[in-house]
């Protein structure tokens, strides 16, 4: 099936998903949020597909959110509407292997996703970045508990807290990514990998992967739950506001003048 912002090509038993808002960086939007989250329910539904490999159009992985969409919503469409809960409802329930091949710039959903793959190709010279406290949100996808379980809790707040980009080899370091791949091996090498897990037995692979996502399975459930109430919560506030006219303005925000409005114990 043909969708508008993903483009799909199975071979070998290896569906290879493509990312394809490349004028956009590959950023999200509510077409995109639903694309994606259809072939996914596709690709674990049909027995032609063993394992999937994700990427991205242009020189881009993901930059995350489309903030012109964000913005020009509600809270409510921008949490709930523009499809992202469901599409975390399949990534979590992906019971196939998935592999990410990180072409560029990952941010935000474009880092958080790769928390959910089962092996993470990232390109020498790629960039990735966890966006949400300078965005005046709060972390996603589950991220607030797998980032400190993947790499553990210094490594995680620092990212989170510092909010800046990081390069492919730290994400090698620090175990974000498995594999540092030069540019133009990026693909083929995932691919590769792709293909020989392809030829194993899938109702193993599949159980297996039931298996070990059980151990977390309450977990990133309860870490969703407290995301979305947190984002809620967030999103709209002075911060939020702040930092998202900051972008569009292209200037540096100043939180330091914006009224506090939180008063969590």
């Amino acid at each position: 099936m043909r969708r508008a912002t993903v483009i799909e090509e199975l071979s070998e038993g290896v569906l290879l998903i493509t990312l394809n808002r490349p004028e956009r960086r590959n950023a999200f939007n509510h077409q995109m949020w639903c694309d994606f989250r259809e072939a996914l329910t596709e690709a674990q539904e049909r027995d032609a597909v063993r394992v999937v490999v994700v990427t991205g159009a242009g020189d881009a992985f993901s930059a995350g959110q489309d903030l012109g969409e964000m913005i020009g919503g509600s809270p409510v469409e921008s949490a709930a509407e523009h499809g992202f809960g469901s599409f975390l409802d399949r990534l979590c329930l992906f019971d196939k292997p998935l592999i990410a091949a990180v072409n560029g710039v990952g941010v935000g959903i474009g880092l958080t996703l790769l928390l959910h793959c089962d092996y993470v190709y990232v390109a020498r010279g790629a960039r990735l970045r966890a966006p949400f406290i300078t965005l005046g949100v709060v972390p996603e996808a589950a991220s607030s508990y797998l980032l400190p379980a993947l790499i553990g809790y210094r490594q995680a707040i620092d990212l989170l807290f510092e909010s800046d980009f990081f390069s492919a080899e730290r994400a090698v370091e620090i175990g974000i990514a498995t594999h540092l791949c030069e540019p133009a091996d990026l693909l083929s090498t995932a691919l590769d990998r792709a293909r020989r897990l392809a030829m194993k037995p899938l109702g193993s692979l599949r159980w297996t992967k039931r298996l070990v996502l059980a151990t977390r399975r309450d977990q990133v459930a309860a870490a969703r739950r407290r995301e979305d109430a947190a984002f809620m919560h967030r999103i709209g506030s002075p911060e939020n506001l702040e930092a998202v006219s900051a972008f569009f303005e292209k200037r540096r925000p100043d939180f330091v003048n914006v009224p506090p409005t939180d008063r969590e114990q």
